[in-house]
């Protein structure tokens, strides 16, 4: 698909391209969108698939993920359990001898008790079982960035995987943030799973991404040819994060979506930014959409800098709670260091709330111009977060244009109906890669976008 049938939009009835409806299964190790964007794509871009006319089988380990219960023909939900070693309220707990059920749950246990973090490899080996045990059912397989061993080799279908963004790139953050060799240790440990995924990545036929900054990631840090890699950009559901009048903005109101205990997403620096802002305008206070941990760096700042009673965290809130609260606020911050793509920038403007954004790893692509559609700063400098913060809290007008702004650019190109026709044509793609003799014939596809990448 061109660049410009992309700008045109999408096209949609239950049979876009002239050809039969797909048989779709679509994997995801950890797909609750309440985990991160992983589980936010499954949703999104399973519910979109299906208003195509496609069906789809998402096929996921716990926690679970969550489809969109719209009754939509075709659409359905798999459950291919682990052993769900790491949940609330007894993480890292040993099995009962009854749970064990054969030598991959033992593989998944004695991962877990040397510090690996074996979900990817496990969860691919029971899926390649169960995609064997139905071969014929499914006209392709879409991996959502399990890239494990199980993958590889014939399950009966065609393979389109998606790579949100190398996890190398966590794994290198994780390291610059850990204060011990101890705790340095610890994470190699964790991210060992990285070398299989890299391993994988390089095997993978058909790779999806979401932008032109992980693409170029993906042939740096995996190694993965670049006439394997497809560029399908994700979106915001524009009809749910919307602008709504009614919904009065709170004055000094700043929101973000993070973890307080993951250094990629660059909370630190916007606690300390929201230290500086306080001196000039008391009113300054921030809601973060995330857990908060009891200890750490995060923790440590708003101690340090007595603004116990300024932040707030809140989690488990429903998909109109948390826009309401988007649309309360006066400004949005994204304060990450890196992004693949950005989901609650894209989300953001959707609402037509304001964006102060970093430039780490893609969210340009996303937030658009400094200026223009957001402000733009630099990544890691509490300085630079604490103008912005200020110009905007500070300038009502200009609020008002760049919420304007923001909005129109989302849905000229980050919606999830582009998304899924452009995923959908990979998939029909693949399958005629599939099909066609092997030898010297090239991909039926080169690097597509779905609009334009800076």
């Amino acid at each position: 698909m061109t660049a410009e049938a992309m700008e045109a939009g999408p096209r949609t009835g239950p049979d876009a391209d002239g050809d039969r409806p797909l048989r779709i299964a679509l994997l995801t190790y950890k797909g609750n969108p309440f985990c991160g964007g992983q589980g936010v794509y499954v949703r999104h871009l399973s519910r979109e698939l299906a208003r195509l006319g496609h069906s789809v089988e998402v096929i996921g380990a716990q926690p679970y993920p969550v489809l969109d219960d719209e009754e939509l023909e075709g659409l359905k939900l798999t459950e291919l359990p682990s052993l769900d070693l790491y949940r609330s309220p007894d993480p890292f707990r040993t099995p009962k001898r009854d749970e064990y059920r054969d030598w991959v749950d033992a593989l998944e246990v004695a991962t877990m008790w040397t510090g690996g973090f074996p979900e990817p490899a496990t969860f691919s080996l029971r899926a390649r079982r169960h995609l064997r045990a139905r071969r014929g059912e499914f006209d392709v397989v879409h991996d959502n960035q399990t890239l494990g061993y199980g993958l590889l080799g014939d399950l009966g279908a065609p393979l389109v995987s998606t790579i949100h963004h190398p996890i190398t790139v966590d794994r290198r953050l994780d390291l610059e943030a850990a204060p011990t060799w101890r705790r340095r240790m610890s994470v190699r440990r964790w991210y060992a799973f990285t070398r299989m995924q890299k391993r994988v990545a390089r095997r993978l036929p058909s790779v999806l991404t979401v932008s032109g900054t992980s693409r170029q990631e993906i042939i740096d840090h995996l190694g993965v040819r670049e006439d394997r890699i497809n560029v399908v950009h994700i979106g915001a559901d524009t009809d749910l994060f919307s602008p709504d009048p009614s919904v009065a903005e709170v004055p000094g109101r700043i929101v973000t979506t993070s973890s307080a205990d993951v250094p990629l997403k660059g909370l630190i620096y916007l606690v300390e930014a929201l230290a500086k802002v306080r001196a000039e305008n008391p009113a300054a206070h921030l809601v973060v959409v995330g857990r908060r941990a009891e200890d750490g760096p995060v923790a440590q700042a708003i101690e340090k800098y007595g603004l116990e009673g300024a932040i707030e965290f809140v989690k488990g809130i429903t998909d109109e709670e948390l826009v309401d609260l988007v649309r309360s606020a006066e400004v949005a911050c994204v304060p990450s260091l890196y992004e693949g793509f950005s989901l609650p920038a894209a989300e953001a403007m959707a609402t037509g709330t304001p964006l102060l954004a970093t430039t780490g790893g893609a969210i340009p692509e996303v937030a658009g111009p400094d200026g223009e559609t957001c402000l733009a700063v630099r990544p890691a400098d509490p300085g630079a977060l604490a103008a912005g913060l200020l110009r905007l809290l500070g300038d009502p007008e200009l609020r008002a244009r760049l919420g304007a702004a923001g909005r129109e650019r989302v849905l000229a190109k980050f919606t999830w109906a582009r998304a899924a026709q452009g995923t959908a044509e990979l998939y029909r793609a693949a399958i005629a890669n599939n099909a066609a003799p092997q030898s010297g014939r090239p991909p039926a596809t080169t690097p597509t976008y779905s609009g334009s990448h800076r």
